[in-house]
């Protein structure tokens, strides 16, 4: 199927509503939610996300613990309270008084919340990786023990050992719902961890990292860049945990849930806290994959302080604003083949006067990649039109075409379907044209396509182009209009047709503007 015939038959397929979207939720997020929504009543979101959280992640481990010990009870010679036997096979151990059976047996003690907390300590004391990682306070006055009891039992009632090797993907889907779940509870200001996993899935997709490789993330919130950067390596035949994940974070409690987040499964990673621009944890990092969502448009982000940093090597970005603050600093961070993919507001493409000097000067280097237009609403928190960058270093690096002094714009703005009454979605067709319209151009060497451009969807652009319409990168302004699909209706019937409809709206509005005008002289005559 050629590349254009792709587009169509993706958007015909969601007039026929047909939109390619997997799978379901797995009947029991709703019921979690429920029963963490009746904590609401004495914490908000942003303190009960943790609790809820936390207890998941202390069934889950006690869950792989309980079925690595029934395994060892039939083996001869083996001894289930060994905790060498666990760590082997990448399993926590979980000390007596941190079993779920154990505290399950306590759930209706008004010293749950005690003893949950001491479970948690027991934890991190024999498993160094989670050593300050686990919340510990739900003993506190402020958490009502007989709903912490509640939900316990709630959670009790569902299995998440490692059955299968389905559980770390049931275990990551009750992550993201939560987690969508609390950023849209929280809004803005408490969600902005929170980046949908279609919208990762994509940027990954895109950059198709390989093991062996360093993935970086500066403001890595719950690690979702990380976690969907293994699952693409280990589908396309590598091997889980052969790359170096290095994040920061700002928020110490995110930070501390994307680590809980990795641990799950399996996967190992620096992850600091701290400020990246102000504190930069990684300073002589060189990353092969950059993968961020940075807060865009941010303007309290202490620029004033940093006039002189070696990151602007295109130019002082403004106090302002901090977008081309972390477009440079993505830059700076990339190794001598390394690509970047990450979110930025739409004002990015377009901005005038210093911006503008920033982005001419890094199109005119040859940086930008790729321009995609996302659709509206796909974030839960914020409804700034946002868009994707992709940088490279090296254009020719994997690339079987010269793709040097050229850009790729992908217009996406009509994909994606409606997932509920206020948020969109990219269904899995979404992502794979996408994705796969970007390795064509890019003559990767498993792209299945021939590029092609395909008007009001896609167009590779020179630099000279960019530059003759001033160096915006707005998809808009290089895809041109869509072909019109042909209805078979005669054009002269048409014509009518229009010219008719046409003439009824010109009398229904000059009896809008009569209607007007008595009401206006009413008023007067008053």
């Amino acid at each position: 199927m050629a590349k254009g015939e792709g587009v169509r038959a993706t958007r015909a397929s969601k007039r026929n509503g047909t939109n390619g979207k997997n799978g379901g939720d797995l009947g029991f997020e709703a019921t979690l939610w429920q029963a963490a929504d009746k904590l609401r009543g004495n914490l908000d979101s942003a303190e009960y996300k943790h609790v809820v959280l936390g207890l998941i992640f202390l069934k889950y481990i006690s869950d792989a613990f309980e079925e690595r010990r029934l395994a060892l009870a039939d083996e001869p010679g083996a001894d289930p309270e060994d905790r060498d036997e666990y760590i082997a096979v990448n399993v926590f151990w979980v000390p007596p008084e941190a079993r779920w059976e154990t505290l399950q047996a306590e759930a209706k003690q008004p010293t749950i919340g005690k003893a949950l907390d001491d479970a948690m300590t027991a934890i991190e004391r024999d498993n160094p990786r989670l050593r300050g990682v686990l919340p510990k306070n739900y003993g506190r006055e402020a958490l009502d023990k007989r709903r912490l009891g509640e939900l316990i039992d709630l959670i009790g009632t569902i299995g998440l050992g490692d059955k299968d090797n389905r559980s770390k993907d049931i275990l990551g889907r009750v992550y993201e719902y939560f987690l969508s779940q609390f950023a849209s509870a929280e809004g803005k200001k408490g969600g902005e961890f929170f980046t949908p996993r279609h919208v990762v899935r994509l940027l990954v997709s895109m950059l198709a990292p390989h093991e062996d490789s360093r993935i970086f993330d500066p403001c890595c919130g719950s690690g979702g860049m990380f976690i969907q950067s293994e699952w693409f390596i280990d589908t396309h035949g590598g091997r889980r945990g052969h790359v170096a994940i290095y994040g920061e974070e700002l928020n110490d409690n995110t930070r501390k849930m994307c680590m809980m987040n990795l641990a799950i499964r399996g996967i190992e990673g620096h992850i600091e806290q701290g400020d990246s621009f102000h504190a930069d944890k990684f300073k002589d990092l060189k990353a092969d994959y950059v993968l961020a969502n940075p807060p865009f448009n941010s303007s309290d982000w202490g620029g004033a302080t940093l006039r002189e940093d070696v990151r602007w090597k295109f130019g002082v970005p403004p106090v302002g604003n901090a977008n081309f603050g972390w477009i440079q600093h993505f830059v700076h961070h990339l190794a001598p083949t390394g690509t970047a993919g990450f979110v930025m507001a739409n004002g990015s493409m377009s901005a005038s006067g210093n911006e503008g000097d920033i982005r001419r000067r890094i199109v005119d280097a040859d940086l930008v990649d790729c321009i995609v237009a996302l659709p509206p609403q796909l974030f839960y928190t914020t409804q700034i039109p946002v868009c994707l960058w992709f940088l490279a270093r090296d254009k020719r690096n994997g690339s079987f075409r010269n793709r040097q002094r050229e850009t790729l714009f992908i217009d996406a703005r009509k994909l994606g379907f409606m997932a509920d009454r206020t948020h969109r979605e990219l269904s899995d067709d979404d992502i794979r044209l996408v994705s796969d319209t970007y390795h064509a151009w890019r003559g990767d060497r498993h792209a299945t396509d021939e590029y092609a451009d395909v008007p009001g969807f896609c167009n590779a652009a020179t630099t000279d182009d960019i530059g003759s319409h001033g160096y915006v990168l707005t998809p808009g302004r290089y895809v041109g209009a869509e072909d019109a699909e042909d209805d078979d209706e005669p054009f002269d019937e048409k014509m009518q047709r229009l010219v008719a409809r046409l003439e009824e709206q010109f009398v229904e509005n000059d009896a809008l503007q009569a209607t007007l005008r008595d009401a206006m002289r009413g008023l007067g005559d008053g």
